[in-house]
C-alpha cells in the first residue's frame, strides 16, 4: 500500500495534457521537520510543492494523493508445486501485481482525475474512499519518537518471572526450573526475553540438549530465537523447525528464515498439504541426570520478540511426560510421515478440537443454570460452536465472552441469547491470549485451555492448532485473576447488544477503569511480595 502522487500536466505550446504517478519511496521518513525545526510537514506534500520540478517546462495542473490496496492472497497449488519455498518466491514477486481492491484518495481530488484512476486501476466507486487527513499514517511513529515524555504513556517494563529470576540468582538453569513445577508466562507483563528466549538460548547452548524442534509461525525481522536455532544447528544439535510459509502478510521474511535456517543446518519442513500450521509449539529432549527428558513449550502468540512487547499472551513450559508424548507425536506427525495419533492431553485441529470443544460445550449445558462457559478470544465466527452456545444459554448456562475482534454471535437475544454476555478489551497491549474456563470439566471440577485457536472454521477445519490444559491450581487461579480483572462492572470496555451494535462502557476519562494497567500492578505487586 505505497503511497503515491498523481499530477495532471500540460504542454504549455500545443495544450496536450498528460496524466503522471510519482511513487514515494518507502525508505522516505514520512515526515520533514521545516528549517525551524518546531514544525513538521508530510513528505507528500514537500514533493507536491516540487513538482515543476520533476515535469520542467510543462505546467502542473492539478495534483492528488493515493494509495491503492491490491488482493494479498497467494494463489497456490500446494499439491502440483514441487517446491513449496519456490512456489511462494514466485507468488510474492506477483503480488505487487495483484488486483485492485480499495483505492484511498485525497479529499478534493476532481473528477476527471478519480475517474482516469478508476478505470486504470479497474476498482468500481464502492472501492474508493476518500480521506480529509492523511492518507499514510505511519508518519506518527516519527512523532511518538520525538522526546517529548510529558505527552506519552508511562513505561511499562516487563518482570522476569519470580521463579525463573530466583533460579537465575542461584546460577540455575530454566530447566531446573521448569523440572520442579511447570512454569506459565504472561507476556508483556513478565517477559518473553527471559522466559521463553531464555528457554530457547539456553536449550541451543547446553550440552545435555539432543534435539529441538519448533514451529514457527511470525518470527518477525530480526528473530533472537531463529539466532539461537541455527547457532544450536551448527554445534551438532538435531533442529528441526516447521516453518509456515503462508502466514500472511509475513510470507516474505518467513522465507528469508527458511533459506537462512537451511544454510545453518537446520532441518526445515513447510507442514502439511491444504493445512496451515498456527499452533505455538517446541520440544526440547535433553539428557538429564536420570534420563532423557521432554521440556515443552506451548503458547498463545507468536515466537516473535517485537510483537511479544506488544500483545497480550500466555505460555506454558512443562516437562510433563504426558504432555511431551503428545508433543512428540504432533511433531513426528508435522515432520514425517506418520499417522495422527489419539492424544492424551492437548486438544489439536483439525483433528479433534472441534468435537472436543461441542463435547465440553454439551457437558456444561447439562448442568443448566449452574454451568458456566468463560473464553477469552481473539474472533469467534464458527456456526456450529455459536449454536452450541445458544443452546448452552437456552439450558440457563452463563457465557462470558471476551473477543477483541470478529464475532458473529448476537448476545442478549430473548429466549436464545439471553445468558450470554460479550465484551471487549482495547487497551496499551493487543489482547491476545485465547483462554477458556469449563465451570464442569471431565471430572466436573473447573478446566482451563491455553493455545492457539480462535473459534473460527478456518482455525478449528484448515489449521493446526494446540490447546493444553492448564492443571495447577496457582495457574489456573491466575488466569482466573485475567477474568476478574476483564469482566470487572467498573473497567473500559465495549459490549455487544442484540442488534449486533458495540457500545462503550465504564469510566468516561480514559486511563481510569483501565483492566491492562490494574493487571500490571497486580504482577508487579505479586512480584514485590
Amino acid at each position: 500500500m505505497a503511497l503515491n502522487l498523481a499530477a495532471m500536466v500540460s504542454d504549455p505550446d500545443t495544450g496536450e495534457r498528460r496524466f503522471a504517478r510519482v511513487k514515494i519511496p518507502t525508505v522516505f521518513p514520512r515526515m520533514v521537520a521545516l528549517s525551524d525545526g518546531e514544525r513538521f510537514v508530510p513528505v507528500e506534500q514537500i514533493i507536491a510543492a516540487q513538482l515543476h520540478q520533476l515535469f520542467v517546462g510543462m505546467v502542473v495542473e492539478e495534483h492528488a494523493y493515493f494509495r491503492v490496496t491490491r488482493n494479498a492472497d497467494l494463489t497456490l497449488e500446494e499439491e502440483e508445486a514441487d517446491d513449496l519455498l519456490a512456489a511462494v518466491e514466485l507468488e510474492l514477486r506477483r503480488r505487487r501485481f495483484g488486483r485492485a481492491v480499495r483505492l484511498e484518495v485525497q479529499h478534493g481530488i476532481s473528477d476527471e482525475m478519480l475517474e482516469l484512476m478508476m478505470r486504470e486501476l479497474e476498482v468500481e466507486p464502492g472501492d474508493v474512499s476518500r480521506h480529509r487527513g492523511l492518507l499514510d499514517l505511519t508518519c506518527l511513529f516519527q512523532l511518538h519518537a520525538l522526546d517529548l515524555p510529558d505527552l506519552k504513556d508511562g513505561s511499562w517494563p516487563p518482570i522476569t518471572a519470580g521463579r525463573i529470576l530466583r533460579a537465575e540468582s542461584q546460577d540455575r538453569s530454566i530447566f531446573s526450573v521448569i523440572r520442579e513445577r511447570a512454569l506459565m508466562v504472561h507476556h508483556p507483563y513478565e517477559s518473553f526475553a527471559s522466559s521463553v528466549e531464555n528457554f530457547i538460548a539456553q536449550a541451543a547452548d547446553d550440552p545435555r540438549v539432543q534435539s529441538i524442534k519448533m514451529t514457527l509461525y511470525r518470527a518477525g525481522g530480526d528473530s533472537p530465537i531463529a539466532r539461537s536455532l541455527m547457532r544450536a544447528a551448527e554445534r551438532g544439535v538435531q533442529v528441526a523447525v516447521l516453518v509456515e510459509l503462508k502466514a500472511r502478510f509475513d510470507e516474505a521474511t518467513n522465507v528469508g528464515w527458511a533459506r537462512e535456517l537451511e544454510r545453518a543446518g537446520v532441518h526445515v519442513v513447510y507442514g502439511l498439504v491444504g493445512l496451515k500450521t498456527h499452533a505455538k509449539c517446541t520440544l526440547v529432549v535433553r539428557q538429564d541426570d536420570d534420563g532423557l527428558r521432554r521440556y515443552c513449550h506451548i503458547g498463545t502468540g507468536n515466537y516473535n520478540s517485537k510483537t511479544a512487547r506488544l500483545y497480550e499472551d500466555v505460555g506454558f513450559l512443562t516437562c510433563d511426560p504426558q504432555v511431551g508424548a503428545d508433543v512428540t507425536q504432533l511433531f513426528n506427525h508435522l515432520t514425517g510421515y506418520s499417522r495422527a495419533v489419539q492424544f492424551q492431553s492437548l486438544l489439536v485441529a483439525p483433528r479433534d478440537l472441534r468435537n472436543q470443544l461441542l463435547d465440553l460445550i454439551e457437558h456444561e449445558r447439562s448442568f443448566g443454570a449452574d454451568g458456566r462457559i468463560t473464553a477469552k478470544l481473539n474472533s469467534i465466527a464458527d456456526a456450529e460452536l455459536i449454536d452450541a452456545l445458544y443452546e448452552a444459554s437456552g439450558s440457563g448456562v452463563q457465557v462470558d465472552l471476551l473477543i477483541r475482534g470478529i464475532c458473529c454471535l448476537r448476545p442478549g437475544i430473548e429466549g436464545r441469547s439471553d445468558n450470554i454476555r460479550v465484551r471487549s478489551i482495547l487497551g496499551r497491549y493487543l489482547e491476545h491470549s485465547r483462554i477458556v474456563r469449563f465451570e464442569h470439566g471431565d471430572d466436573d471440577s473447573p478446566l482451563f485451555l491455553i493455545g492457539s485457536a480462535d473459534w473460527m472454521g478456518r482455525n478449528l477445519d484448515r489449521r493446526i492448532e494446540v490447546l493444553v490444559p492448564v492443571t495447577h491450581p496457582k495457574h489456573r487461579a491466575w488466569l482466573d485473576q485475567v477474568f476478574t480483572f476483564d469482566l470487572a462492572d467498573d473497567i473500559v470496555r465495549h459490549e455487544l447488544d442484540a442488534d449486533g451494535d458495540w457500545h462503550r462502557r465504564g469510566p468516561a476519562q480514559f486511563p481510569a477503569g483501565d483492566a491492562q494497567a490494574r493487571f500490571y500492578e497486580w504482577v508487579n505487586d505479586r512480584q514485590k511480595a
